[in-house]
């Protein structure tokens, strides 16, 4: 099987998630980059954000034609985010690559747990200045260190510490990581990584047509049965990713 077509497959399988979960497709991206298409953790990360920020934009447009997306909490939620994601997707390039492939490890296990938990987060109907701050900076740093989304972090996040309801989280949720993918994007741009756009266009079209199928596809699955499934799919990638790196 050819880099392209792999580059096809895994952009159709990241995409189909991040449409139907809003959460969870983006941190197969690079995993996917890193063991199917030969990239480097830094080099992955790097195009990780790219793939991140196109399929997202392309799913915040069908949630804000729906009218189920926050603007003015997502905004500020992003902004407390935008100093950690610069500084740490200037770092991040500067990490041994196996302590980067370690951390990567780490959360996708975080965010395999809390998908198979499938418990959905309730608001609090409060929102503090403090918790907001801490939770956009610690979002904002995640997404420039490993150049995932943060979506399974940022719905739960906003939900309880910004009230924004259950409805309109996913949208508002893609509205901060678009920001934040941005933000740590135009950090790494003064870095030193080659990024193999022949394997990155295939993979980003596939990914942006499985984002729309995602969508259709929460009609006719239960939420409940693809979180279980992708949360399934996402711990095995972590445990391989961690006992690799490991060994």
């Amino acid at each position: 099987m050819t880099a392209v077509v792999l580059a096809l497959l895994a952009g159709g399988v990241v995409g189909l998630a991040l449409g139907a979960l809003g959460a969870g497709g983006s941190i197969l991206t690079v995993p996917a980059l890193i063991y199917l298409l030969g990239f480097s953790p830094a080099a992955a990360t790097t195009a990780g954000l790219v793939i991140v920020i196109v399929t997202s934009v392309t799913a915040l447009l069908g949630h804000a034609r729906a009218g189920a997306v926050r603007w003015r909490a997502g905004l500020l939620f992003a902004a407390a985010g935008l100093l950690p994601a610069a500084v740490a997707g200037a770092l991040s390039s500067r990490l041994p690559q196996p302590v980067l492939t370690l951390m990567f490890a780490a959360l996708a296990g975080l965010a395999a747990l809390r998908m198979l938990r499938r418990r959905a987060p309730r608001g609090s109907g409060r929102v503090s200045a403090v918790r907001a701050a801490g939770a956009g900076a610690g979002l904002g740093a995640v997404t420039g260190f490993l150049g995932v989304g943060g979506g399974f972090l940022a719905v739960p996040a906003l939900v309880t510490v910004l009230a924004v309801p259950m409805s309109a989280a996913v949208g508002t949720s893609l509205l901060v990581i678009v920001t934040n993918a941005l933000v740590a994007l135009a950090a790494r741009a003064f870095t030193a990584v080659d990024v193999d756009w022949a394997l990155i266009t295939p993979f980003l079209a596939t990914a942006v047509l499985g984002a729309w199928d995602g969508r259709r596809l929460t009609a006719k699955v239960s939420a409940a049965t693809l979180q279980r499934v992708f949360g399934t799919v996402l711990l095995g990638v972590a445990l391989a990713m961690g006992t690799a790196t490991v060994l």
